[in-house]
């Protein structure tokens, strides 16, 4: 309420006296506002007026009089309007000459009483405002929390942390300049930073600019007000409050951001490095239905915005990936080290109970012997002969035995597993491109099949169809490692590492697992793949909570040339050029999809996902995924699974439901891609998931591509490579033919019979087994041999052939799904009576297969004097060229394998004879 009243005073001097009262919700109406009412009214006179501040400001509590204060610029602005409605200007210049001497116009009365009331906040640079924070007692003041909508920015930044909050913060800052330039953002207006003086100073300003138009909302105005809620030199936090009036329902609800700057803890070999925190919220002044829609498109704009933030402030310092903190060398060499000391691990080891007792009760009986005389010769024992004289002293020394025997086992089993050393260990990678390093430290509560009986665990790693194997430890439930394994170079970055722990028990064990695992490089970081604890899945490792400790590091030591091999030997199976995709796509990508950033993007196209309802979006393929994104008026379809997922890829023929476009397939394997379950179309029977896309732009170009990525992932070029190179490599002894001729007929009487069968057919028949014929090929495949190939037989000397064999086993035959190599020669027996094979196998990727060869000898003869059946007898003899501890147990192990392989293959043989009763001789 106001009121106007004006007065001529005996100089003839009009003067306008104004009263003005303000009222807020949480004034009242009655007592007090009346009385303050009555007495503005009642004001006259200039001194009046002049004085009229001070018995306001005073007469008022606390919280009235920060209500006046926010109703200065109220007051000034109606004063103006007052000014300009009565237009007298040359009395009011002639009333302030005549009051200069003794009193002050309206204006000045004014702003003096502006200046009075607004002490409390000052301009002051921001440099200087920076240092009066820090120098007040803003140490007591803790880190506000992270607001409630959750976090936009959490990068580690190679700057020290005042410097990057000058850069982001400072007057004119020209990063905020090239923000709101990349952002669309005119009409930019910064206020000067201003000093609050209240309990603590805190720095405060104002902000402007109007966000550019978009599709759904016009070009409007927002506010910025920012505040310094914490600087001590070392921590920054400011708090931004946005209120935009001019977007529907912008009244309603201001938006909220805090800056954190923080300095890192670690150390770094760049200098000092800061840790930026953006946190964000929503705060409404009202309730309203649109609160959740309002919510969400905030949360998406600001996650949109300050992803160009990011990049753009990286552009400017360096971002600190927290692998790059650890150093990769020092947590090697600590593990190595760690593994030296044996007198710590013999510590551990034998402090156990049984080992105390034994020692303190040896000891005990040898101070007895010495304090005792010798007894007399009574009952049944003779010179020479001591035997106890009570059940007591009986009971005493089977105690005294088992606890010795005790002890002897385990110095024997803990020597013996110092001693050992597993075959991989220690050994450097080859070759440039990615390259996985993994330090195994130690295993925890792991668990045997038998919870009786004491295990030997030893691990398989398996990536990119390669395994390496760590040391075997030997009767330990808790064995320490401290081994170092290194995968040779890869030329695409690896998606999966397995990891299974086995209780040795030979080559071709099935059922020693102990527990497996399976790590993806997409799920982790590489600070957590730095120091990973996994734990193990399967039936009495889930039960006993086993888990492994491992540290994999993950570097490319060739660069962009590794992406460039890979694309060029990818060109081939695709039959088209493929580009290296620009950073900016690249980067767009890996943060779409929450990616690391060893991976890069091959190609995308424009689809649709067929569901209940089609789905236009894109399909990504990189070198280990295969991605789908979709955005349609804000709901969001993102997935994607690895190449190794897929089982099948089909292309189906336009129908009507599909709108006459054909269909690509994608069918996954059973229990795999789990992740991206609510983009198929149907999970059918197996298990397995079904993903159809059509309408591509070049239906036929696409599928060509996609079917050869997969084909070229999950056939691995290097694992071709590899097989072409051990079949060439003539240096390797076991593929020479001389080594062949080791196996000679004095040799037959050193080897062991370990399998003999009657055939009821010819012996010519019998050797279609190892003709190289299709007969050949589908015993072999059905007995368990994967990519069975075998050269011709080649005549050396005169009745005696040649060849050479490579395959690899299933994992039904054996776990480690090792590769096989062998030479075979074969010669006519004596009289003729049939044929004599001697073949040399050498086992591949299986635990300590370098260390023997196995030997075996073929006699197939003829059984009768009608020469219709035969016999075939097979002897076996295992060559060892390194010596091992587990010599008797491999070879049990090989004995019966093998004797179990020639039963199964000696079946087949016998069924496909029948089943192709039309095969002729040759």
């Amino acid at each position: 309420m106001s009121q106007i009243k004006i007065q001529e005073s005996s100089k003839s001097l009009r003067k306008i006296l104004l009263s003005l009262s303000l009222q807020g919700k949480w004034e009242s109406n009655s007592g007090e506002k009346v009385q303050n009412d009555k007495q503005d009214i009642m004001l006259e006179g200039v001194k009046e007026l002049e004085g009229s501040p001070k018995d306001l400001s005073s007469s008022k509590d606390g919280k009235k009089r920060k209500h006046h204060h926010d109703g200065k610029h109220i007051m000034k602005n109606f004063v103006n309007q007052i000014d300009k409605l009565f237009h007298k200007k040359e009395e009011i210049s002639k009333r302030l000459h005549d009051d200069s001497s003794g009193g002050q116009g309206i204006t000045s009365n004014y702003e003096d009483a502006t200046d009075k009331s607004s002490c409390s906040a000052t301009c002051t640079s921001f440099e200087e405002g920076l240092d009066l924070m820090q120098s007040s007692d803003s140490e007591k003041e803790e880190m506000p929390e992270n607001l409630t909508g959750g976090v936009l920015v959490d990068q580690k930044y190679l700057v020290s942390p005042c410097n990057l909050n000058k850069f982001l913060f400072a007057p004119s800052s020209e990063f905020r300049k090239e923000v709101a330039e990349l952002q669309g953002l005119s009409d930019v207006q910064e206020g000067p930073w201003t000093m609050m003086q209240e309990d603590t100073p805190h720095l405060t300003r104002v902000v402007t600019y109007m966000r550019a138009a978009t599709k759904m909302v016009k070009a409007v105005k927002a506010t910025e007000n920012q505040i310094y809620r914490k600087a001590n030199g070392k921590e920054f936090a400011v708090f931004v409050s946005v209120s935009t009036p001019d977007v529907p329902y912008g009244s309603t609800f201001k938006v909220e951001l805090l800056y954190k700057i923080l300095p890192e803890t670690e150390p770094t070999a760049g200098g000092e490095s800061s840790r930026l925190i953006i946190s964000w919220g929503i705060q409404f002044n009202q309730s309203t239905i649109m609160k959740g829609m309002i919510e969400g498109g905030a949360k998406q704009g600001l996650r949109e915005s300050f992803e160009q933030f990011s990049d753009l402030l990286a552009k400017t310092y360096k971002t600190l990936d927290p692998a790059v903190v650890l150093d990769k060398d020092q947590v090697i060499a600590t593990v190595q080290s760690e593994q030296k000391t044996d007198l710590k691990s013999a510590f551990l080891y034998f402090w156990s109970s049984s080992v105390i007792c034994a020692v303190l009760l040896s000891i005990y009986v040898v101070v007895h012997i010495l304090h005792c005389e010798p007894s007399k010769i009574q009952g049944l024992e003779f010179y020479g002969l001591d035997l106890p004289d009570s059940f007591g002293e009986l009971f005493s020394s089977g105690m005294l035995v088992l606890l010795l025997e005790r002890v002897y086992m385990m110095t024997v089993h803990f020597i013996q597993a110092r001693l050992h050393r597993g075959r991989d260990h220690g050994v450097k990678s080859n070759g440039k491109g990615w390259i996985l390093t993994i330090a195994l430290i130690k295993g925890t509560n792991l668990a045997s099949v038998e919870a009786t009986e004491l295990f030997d665990p030893y691990v398989i790693f398996t990536c990119n169809g390669k395994t390496r194997t760590s040391s075997v430890k030997l009767q330990a439930q808790d064995p320490q490692w401290n081994e170092v394994i290194e995968f040779d170079a890869m030329e695409e970055p690896p998606s999966v590492l397995d990891v299974e722990v086995f209780d040795f028990d030979g080559p071709f064990d099935q059922g020693a697992s102990l527990g497996h695992a399976e790590i993806n490089f997409f799920k982790h970081t590489a600070d957590e793949l730095a120091d990973l604890c996994v734990p193990l899945v399967g039936h009495h490792a889930q039960a006993s909570q086993s888990k492994l400790q491992l540290r994999i590091f993950l570097e490319n030591k060739n660069g962009v040339e590794t992406m460039k091999d890979y694309l060029s030997k990818v060109e081939k199976e695709v039959g088209k050029k493929l580009n290296i995709r620009s950073p900016q796509k690249n980067c767009a990508f890996q943060k779409l999809f929450g990616l690391p950033h060893e991976e890069f993007l091959l190609k995308e196209y424009t689809c649709y996902l067929k569901r209940k309802l089609p789905v236009q979006g894109k399909l990504y393929l990189s070198a280990r995924i295969v991605a789908f994104y979709s955005n349609v008026f804000g709901h969001k379809t993102k997935f994607y699974f690895l190449w190794e997922d897929i089982d099948d890829i089909q292309v189906l023929p336009p129908t009507f439901a599909s709108l006459g476009s054909p269909l690509l397939l994608i069918i996954l394997k059973k229990n795999r891609g789990l992740d991206a379950k609510h983009g198929a179309k149907s999970l059918d029977d197996e298990g397995r998931l079904w993903f159809y896309f059509q309408s591509f732009v070049s239906f036929d170009a696409t599928s060509r591509t996609i079917m050869a990525l997969w084909k070229t992932r999950t056939l691995s070029v290097d694992h071709r490579a590899q097989i072409a190179e051990e079949e060439q490599d003539v240096s390797d002894p076991f593929l020479l033919p001389e080594d062949v001729a080791v196996v000679s007929d004095s040799d037959a009487l050193k080897m062991s019979k370990v399998y003999t069968r009657d055939l009821p057919c010819d012996v010519e028949l019998v050797m279609k087994i190892f003709g190289g014929g299709e007969l050949e090929r589908k015993i072999m495949e059905k007995s368990g041999c994967l990519n069975y190939a075998s050269t011709t037989w080649e005549s050396k000397n005169p009745g005696v052939y040649e060849r050479r064999l490579s395959y690899k086993y299933n994992h039904y035959v054996s776990v480690f799904g090792g590769g096989v190599t062998c030479a075979q020669q074969k010669s006519l027996a004596p009289s003729d009576e049939g044929w004599i094979l001697n073949e040399i196998v050498a086992l591949h990727d299986v635990p300590f297969g370098d260390h023997f060869r196995v030997h075996l000898r073929y006699e197939v003869k003829k059984a009768g004097v009608d020469c219709k059946t035969s016999k075939c007898d097979v002897y076996l003899k295992i060559r060892w060229l390194k010596t091992i501890k587990f010599e008797q147990r491999i070879s049990k192990s090989i004995m019966e394998k093998f004797r179990t392989r020639l039963n199964v293959i000696f079946d087949l043989f016998q069924k496909e004879s029948v089943a192709n009763s039309s095969l002729t001789l040759l």
